[in-house]
């Protein structure tokens, strides 16, 4: 690299594991891999385990556009009011303002969640809280909308547009 490069960030590396550990109160383990912090504001990465019946809401991001890459496991995702299902080594992308919902539908699922910009992220990291064991923990969806509308980095647009006992995939 020469000196009239305009380098801004500091390259982050992280092995497989690594990353702030946090309990989103929605539901699932998330495992940050960048902060918003780290990529000024550009983007923000978090790896997302799931287990099968986990549902998001129907809503959408006003300010910003979400790519999911499923890493293990199925998901049925809702964007648009079209259905997709989506299995290991596929993704999704979401442009900001679409309304999208998913859930999972294997026994657990592996997400990695891409948000750009990065201004969703006081989102995700204000409703959830450090992970202090392995496994599930607590969940307050209460507090998951009141996150949403003090960031207004997400908009709740009602429940989740499945079943609630959707069949899981066969593994």
């Amino acid at each position: 690299m020469n000196e009239e490069s305009d380098m801004t960030g500091t390259p982050i590396v992280l092995a497989n594991g690594e990353g702030d550990r946090r309990w989103f109160l929605g539901g699932g383990t998330h495992t940050w891999k960048l902060r918003a912090t780290d990529t000024d504001g550009a983007m923000f990465a978090f790896e997302d385990a799931l287990t099968l019946g986990k549902m998001t809401p129907l809503h959408t991001h006003p300010d910003t556009d979400e790519t999911i890459f499923v890493l293990e496991g199925d998901i049925l995702a809702n964007i648009d009011g079209v259905e997709h299902a989506v299995s290991a080594g596929g993704m999704t992308y979401t442009p900001r303002g679409v309304p999208h919902a998913f859930t999972v539908r294997s026994a657990t699922a592996r997400l990695l969640s891409l948000q750009t910009p990065g201004t969703a992220d006081a989102f995700y990291w204000e409703a959830s809280e450090p992970a202090i064991s392995d496994g599930p923990g607590p969940v307050d969806f209460d507090r998951v909308g009141q996150v949403a509308q003090s960031t207004r980095a997400t908009q709740i647009l009602g429940p989740p547009p499945f079943p609630m006992n959707q069949p899981a995939i066969a593994q």
